[in-house]
């Protein structure tokens, strides 16, 4: 048994029960309270966690035999299972909303249902009048959940791509014409962030004459050419050099802490002192305004941004060149996307039509299955009704073609019929539930899942979310190894709170794999996250050709065509 206090397990109880409050009664109007319940009875009780353990919690009033089964497994592995399904039904920024002070679930529900997903979306939408403007709410709520909303993201020790690419983004507004470049984390596309950094041409006095009123605290990190302060509660770090000494500047603060030493022992090695303030000899600075001529006077090949990682140093040479990798502009289809027809906040229409907007070719319908009932997932009634919306919408113009995010069940079958499956255009096999299954039956679920003849795409391989909770238990490569055998795409879900799968596995497996670059979106704005996935591919590797939502719409059609026909045969 884990050291589990009965603080533990009141909290997730309650939890579960906001959860399932969040996410409405569905068909079991008392499940939620049956949670509630069973919390307030053990806050009651003076009895000992072991104890009750024991006992197996038989003789608590309000707790029944599902729910002691499921506190004793929580007790045993420290993976509630009901909060675990719960969660995996809601998108991750939603489920990050709670940590506001004030905010509860019928209040997180609004803003949900007004496309307000996130810490990031809750602290835009305070400043610029929308959650004001919404019923039950007001300036003055606004205005406490703003101030709430940046303490949460300042409690972060590391914050999500997002936020500190956010954050850069006005740090270089801010700095234009000061030669603002993003760095660091950012830089380099890793999946959270320590500190938001940007390097420009300037002085001190430049900076602290264009930051004044956005950075908080801004202040000299002695020794180095450094200011440093947060941006609502985001670290930040702005770095200075002359124009001649740029490079050195550039090349250090944009590499990861085992890379800057290494370009350190090899200036070192040739007589030469890699700094901040440039790249000197015997206390001199040479001119070296670019990091291409800080290498070349390291007698090195300038190796990309992308790959300055220790896991790329025996291999990034054979990688391809940054201009051949996969771009935002790359993608055509949106696929792997959620409408008001499940848990997403807009049509189909206004999702397709903001595909276009975006530059994209076409959207490709996923929302949830009729398992995830929580998440107003479709019956096979409504999936086929859906079906005849896209076809119209498609007779009318609109560039859609119509799948759905089918949920794994316990046994690896899929949650809809094979007869209904084929009238799909493309299939999403994704877990929203059993997390606590041990490895080698999650393991096992998973290949079967991905064998499947008719699924198109592993959504979201490993569960993970980021500064949450980690991946469920499960060989990976097993998996990514049957997915290879099937010819089943493996998903890098572009959500800033998910980035799965990891941009390293990835790596791993960027010869033997097709991948699509899927957004997760249950709102218009959340197409644009597209960026945050094609950063984690290029930390791969990976080509346009390896990607198959770079595909256009008639091509995506005919790779699932030829994808199926193989299976068959």
């Amino acid at each position: 048994m884990l050291e589990v206090t009965r603080k533990d397990l009141v909290s997730v109880l309650k939890t579960t029960a906001d959860l399932l409050d969040l996410l409405g009664v569905g068909d079991d109007p008392f499940r939620a309270q049956a949670f509630r319940s069973a919390a307030r009875s053990l806050e009651a009780v003076d009895t000992e966690p072991e104890a009750l353990v024991a006992r197996q919690f038989v003789g608590i009033p309000k707790v029944g035999k599902a729910i002691a089964a499921d506190l004793l497994a929580y007790a045993e592995t420290g993976v509630f299972g009901p909060l675990e399904d719960a969660a995996s039904l809601i998108p991750a920024g939603v489920l990050s909303l709670f940590r506001v002070r004030g905010l509860g679930p019928k209040k997180i529900r609004a803003l949900w249902d007004a496309g307000i997903d996130s810490l990031e979306g809750l602290r835009e939408a305070c400043r610029d009048g929308r959650v004001a403007a919404l019923k039950g709410f007001g300036a003055k709520s606004a205005a406490s959940f703003l101030a709430a909303v940046e303490f949460a993201l300042a409690s972060q020790e590391r914050q999500h791509l997002s936020t500190a690419a956010e954050v850069v983004g006005a740090l270089c507004a801010r700095l234009n014409g000061l030669d603002p470049r993003p760095s660091g984390d950012v830089r380099r596309g890793l999946d959270t962030v320590r500190v938001a950094r940007v390097t420009v041409t300037g002085t001190p006095d430049d900076l602290t004459e264009r930051l004044g009123g956005l950075v908080e605290d801004l202040s000299a990190v002695e020794g180095k050419p450094v200011l440093a302060g947060r941006v609502d509660g985001v670290p930040v770090e702005v770095a200075y050099a002359e124009a001649a000494t740029r490079g050195a500047l550039d090349l250090l603060m944009g590499g990861s802490g085992p890379y800057r030493e290494q370009l350190r022992a090899q200036a070192s090695a040739r007589g030469l002192d890699l700094t901040g303030r440039g790249l000197l000899r015997g206390g001199q600075p040479l001119s070296t305004p670019t990091e291409a001529e800080v290498a070349a006077a390291l007698g090195l090949t300038l190796r990309p941004a992308e790959y300055r990682e220790p896991e790329h140093d025996d291999l990034w040479t054979t990688l391809p060149h940054p201009d051949e990798l996969v771009t935002v502009a790359s993608l055509r289809g949106m696929l792997h996307t959620h409408s008001t027809w499940s848990d997403g906040a807009a049509s189909l229409a206004d999702m397709a039509r903001e595909t276009v907007r975006l530059g994209h070719g076409y959207l490709g319908t996923g929302d949830h299955s009729r398992a995830a009932h929580y998440a107003n997932g479709l019956s096979i009634e409504r999936l086929l009704a859906q079906l005849k919306e896209v076809r119209e919408l498609q007779a009318a113009g609109l560039p859609l073609v119509a799948g759905a995010e089918v949920d794994i069940l316990d046994d690896g079958s899929l949650d809809y019929p094979d007869d209904v499956l084929e009238q799909l255009d493309y299939v999403v096999a994704s877990v929203h539930s059993l997390f606590t299954l041990d490895a080698a039956r999650q393991t096992e679920r998973l290949i079967h899942a991905v064998s499947h003849p008719l699924v198109t795409i592993l959504g979201h391989p490993t569960g993970r979310l980021l500064l949450r909770r980690p991946g469920y238990a499960l060989d990976l490569d097993a998996v990514l190894a049957a997915c290879e055998q099937n010819g089943t795409v493996v998903e890098i879900n572009a959500n800033a709170y998910r980035l799965d799968l990891d941009w390293r596995a990835a790596l791993r497996w960027r010869d033997r794999l097709k991948f699509a670059i899927n957004t997760d979106a249950h709102v218009p704005a959340g197409l644009a996250d597209a960026k945050y996935g094609v950063m984690a591919a290029r930390k791969a590797g990976l080509t346009p050709a390896q990607v198959v939502n770079t595909l256009e719409q008639s091509e995506f059609l005919a790779f699932v065509a030829a994808q199926r026909a193989g299976r068959s045969r």
